[in-house]
């Protein structure tokens, strides 16, 4: 997966975890690792950082937390969610031109 739309991914499940506790880079990595993201410190930290410009979570020393503003986005966010799963994990059917080179 591309960085750019990994970094989107990222923040989603940032957001989703922020909403039981505090975020940590420590905790965070091994995390986001788990869930199959190729990410460093670095990443992680750049995309709380991101977060935090956005208004989504707020820093407080090495912890970050969700924010009413990062509330309501995640609950806007659940629904595209939903919607997009409910057609991208469908099978595709094949275009033309896929169907004559395979």
């Amino acid at each position: 997966m591309r960085a750019d739309m990994q970094n989107l991914f990222m923040g989603i499940h940032m957001l989703y975890h922020a909403h039981t506790k505090d975020l940590t880079v420590r905790d965070m990595e091994p995390e986001l690792e788990r869930h199959g993201y190729k990410v460093g410190e670095r990443e992680v930290k750049k995309e709380l950082e991101h977060l935090t410009e956005l208004n989504f979570l707020t820093a407080h020393g090495d912890e970050y937390s969700l924010t009413g503003t990062g509330i309501e986005e995640f609950k806007d966010i659940q629904v595209m969610l939903k919607e997009l799963c409910g057609e991208v994990l469908e099978p595709v059917e094949q275009s033309e031109k896929e169907r004559t080179e395979a």
